[in-house]
């Protein structure tokens, strides 16, 4: 947070791989039945840094742990909520577009898995409460004309931009990212042999998003709606 805060550079497009917000439109609420559902991604994570207001380092237990909340989730030790809604749980129109381009996207109200992305997300539904006013979020913020801007990424779609499958979206040596980055006309990364597939993910991504910011189509998706951009958000290169 201190960083997109303080130490931006003019003009970065900085990419968060976390959704910015909850399924909304396929039942009109985030919550439904809950009197608390909010009505807009803003005031999510308002509602969520607000629950989890004493939990340190931006975390939110309070609220996947919360007696109302909680009963949305799917979270450890075989504990699904009566709203979770079974199988693989509630998807945002973004992210069924993502599977339309071969990706796997997991259900935010997801919290279990190696692949889920529930927790940070929610984590960092709270940063972006915090950075309000001070760096736009789109869609939910409009693009801005100049300065910097925060959008959602998925990784797997990078390295899909990069030729590679869903499947082998992971990389974890210098090599296969090289051979990955040369697609995108980037120059390789020093070194050989094996890294850790954080690393490759974010550096494959930044070259991504450096090579497409200026593609009018991925600002323009054809599925995003205002009203879906107001409540759920949308991932950077979805179409």
């Amino acid at each position: 947070m201190a960083v997109l805060r303080d130490h931006l550079a003019p003009d970065t497009l900085v990419g968060l791989d976390l959704g910015i917000a909850l399924p909304f439109v396929d039942k009109a609420a985030y919550f439904p039945g809950w009197q608390r559902s909010p009505p807009d991604a803003r005031s999510l994570w308002a509602l969520i840094d607000n629950i989890c207001q004493h939990d340190p380092d931006l975390a939110a237990s309070s609220f996947v742990d919360h007696p109302v909340a909680s009963a949305y989730f799917r979270r450890h030790g075989g504990r699904e909520g009566e709203h979770f809604g079974g199988g693989r749980g509630r998807f945002r129109t973004a992210e069924i577009e993502q599977a339309k381009q071969g990706c796997k996207p997991y259900s935010n109200f997801n919290l279990v898995g190696a692949a889920q992305v529930g927790k940070s997300s929610l984590t960092g539904m709270r940063m972006l409460h915090r950075l309000r006013g001070q760096v736009p979020v789109w869609p939910i913020d409009p693009l801005p004309s100049h300065g910097p801007v925060i959008v959602e990424i998925y990784t797997t779609m990078a390295a899909i931009a990069a030729g590679r499958s869903a499947s082998r979206a992971k990389m974890r040596s210098h090599e296969d990212l090289n051979d990955a980055l040369g697609m995108l006309g980037s120059a390789p990364v020093p070194g050989s042999g094996p890294m850790d597939d954080h690393s490759s993910d974010a550096l494959l991504t930044a070259a991504w998003l450096r090579r497409v910011a200026h593609d009018p189509a991925l600002w323009q998706p054809g599925a995003m709606t205002p009203e879906i951009a107001r409540t759920e958000g949308w991932t950077f290169g979805a179409r």
